[in-house]
């Protein structure tokens, strides 16, 4: 089954995202179909409000300007109420039980927890002890809002996810990993290049191979041989922007304007942002007509209410 013969039917067997491992093809394709469908309806300003009287929170462990955005408009663009939440406004992290958090906040009537953080532990404990949806924002493991967001991307500009070759040049990080799992599980064949030592960690690699067509590569020629996606994320994630031995051993896999001449002629750029010009890409490109990074950006709010939607509304 492909993209394209898939027919919407808006709901999923899923209670949680923590990434996208255990989603099937199928449910991959309900999000996008479902994203696809709520950003019509809002460009032609049209309302649905499968979130009505349900609050959403949004902790954030880790600072975001798109992550924080686009769930906050997209809580209540489904009609219901974003309660933003930082590190420094919960006592998550100061020695209260993950198991407390979840128990107090749907005691207060919270319907979801939206959570961007560190360990992808503490998501799966949330869970575990929980009753209501947990949504991963981002984790130093995975970042599967994004990689949903950037198969829309790709589906609106090709007409389809099959028979497409992504790029990945950089570090083997978190978007990386999600875009290895989603790729391949959507039918893309998915080349991750990196120095050995920035490699994705091994058994998130062997697992997403299982799920289809994923390699990793040194080479920037082979990788992007006739690439119809060239992507790439910050060479250093948050916390490691001082790991300058890292980031020199890094600017080899920096995409710029010779690297999209290997690429086929209408090949896109994407870019997860934020962005250093300069560093892990060229000004030239990301501003380049090639360039989708804001329209890829703006997805991130479609696909996040298709999650949301397909979670908390009614079954």
């Amino acid at each position: 089954m492909t993209i394209n013969n898939y027919k919407l039917k808006k709901q999923i067997s899923q209670k949680h995202l923590l990434s996208l491992v255990k989603y099937s093809r199928e449910e991959i394709f309900e999000i996008i179909k479902y994203a696809a469908e709520l950003k019509y309806l809002l460009k032609k300003g049209k309302t649905i409000s499968p979130l009505k009287n349900k609050t959403v929170a949004l902790i954030f462990a880790k600072s975001s300007t798109r992550t924080r955005v686009s769930f906050e408009q997209g809580v209540r663009q489904l009609g219901g109420y974003p309660m933003f939440l930082s590190s420094n406004d919960i006592q998550l992290g100061r020695g209260e039980p993950i198991s407390d958090t979840v128990k107090t906040l749907e005691r207060y009537n919270i319907d979801a927890i939206m959570i961007r953080t560190f360990n992808q532990s503490d998501l799966v404990e949330l869970a575990e002890k929980g009753t209501i949806p947990i949504i991963n924002g981002l984790t130093d493991d995975f970042h599967p809002c994004q990689a949903l967001a950037d198969l829309l991307t790709i589906y609106e500009h090709f007409g389809r996810l099959d028979n497409l070759k992504l790029a990945f040049f950089g570090d083997g990080n978190n978007v990386a990993n999600s875009l290895m799992i989603a790729g391949a599980k959507a039918g893309l064949e998915v080349v991750v290049c990196t120095p050995k030592a920035n490699a994705p960690q091994k058994e998130i690699l062997e697992l997403a191979k299982s799920f289809g067509n994923v390699s990793i590569t040194d080479d920037v020629v082979e990788a992007a041989d006739k690439a119809n996606i060239i992507y790439t994320d910050v060479f250093l994630s948050m916390g490691q922007e001082s790991d300058l031995k890292k980031k020199k051993s890094l600017m080899v896999y920096q995409v710029n304007s010779d690297i999209m001449e290997y690429a086929d002629k209408n090949a896109i750029f994407m870019h997860c942002l934020p962005a250093k010009r300069g560093e892990e890409v060229t000004a030239e490109v990301i501003d380049g007509v090639q360039s989708v990074v804001f329209e890829q950006a703006e997805n991130r709010l479609h696909a996040q209410k298709a999650v949301m939607a397909l979670l908390m509304g009614e079954k």
